[in-house]
């Protein structure tokens, strides 16, 4: 651990120094490990080249794929994407917070290696209150990849997270087992209709039938 260390908080009421600390060190450049509805997630600022790259080499992630992000909430999104599109509102509107990433036109102040080096960022609105706090507090969308190594079953807990990525972390808001599960679903909103890209937590025929 790079002098962090596991911080227990109260996910529905997190202490305010905790997440002080946590966004302090996503300022400066480090990995802050935190609960989603689905697994336990990677913050870094995707703004940063520097993060981009910790974050990377610390999963063994390849360079071609990109990291998703989490947002506090619909109106924080528009930090990270380009713009909306008449079928994300809806599907945001229809799953949001919950487990369901939507592929949108990056903002150009995103980094390039975060989208890993595209030109779309895949992000959601989580319905884990701790995840939407820690961006609410930072200010902008963070990452949100898995905390495990590239290959690596993903963690549902914090000592999981250390297990696999201690040495690495510069903090670990420890806010008790996540429901677990699989991943986000991913779905491509820039057009018309929906493109799957990943199912997930939310069935396809879920998102179909919301747009009957």
């Amino acid at each position: 651990m790079d002098g962090g260390g596991v911080v227990p908080v109260d996910a529905r009421h997190p202490d305010p120094s905790a997440l002080d600390r946590a966004v302090r060190a996503l300022v400066a450049g480090g990995i802050v490990a935190f609960p989603t509805d689905t697994l336990y997630g990677l913050a870094v600022d995707p703004r940063s080249p520097t993060a981009a790259g910790r974050l990377f080499a610390l999963k063994g992630r390849s360079a071609s794929a990109a990291a998703p992000l989490v947002a506090a909430d619909v109106a924080q999104v528009a930090l990270a994407a380009k713009a909306w599109t008449p079928l994300a509102r809806r599907l945001a509107t229809r799953f949001w917070p919950g487990p369901l990433s939507l592929v949108l036109d990056a903002a150009a102040s995103l980094d390039h290696g975060v989208l890993g080096g595209g030109t779309t960022v895949a992000i959601r609105v989580p319905a884990h209150p701790l995840a939407r706090a820690l961006a609410a507090a930072f200010g902008h969308p963070i990452t949100a990849t898995s905390a495990n190594r590239s290959g690596a079953p993903a963690a549902a807990d914090a000592p999981a997270v250390v297990r696999a990525l201690g040495d690495g972390i510069a903090l670990v808001l420890d806010a008790g087992p996540t429901a677990a599960g699989p991943p986000s679903t991913i779905v491509d909103a820039r057009g018309e209709r929906p493109r799957l890209l990943r199912e997930g937590a939310i069935a396809w025929d879920r998102v179909l039938e919301s747009l009957a």
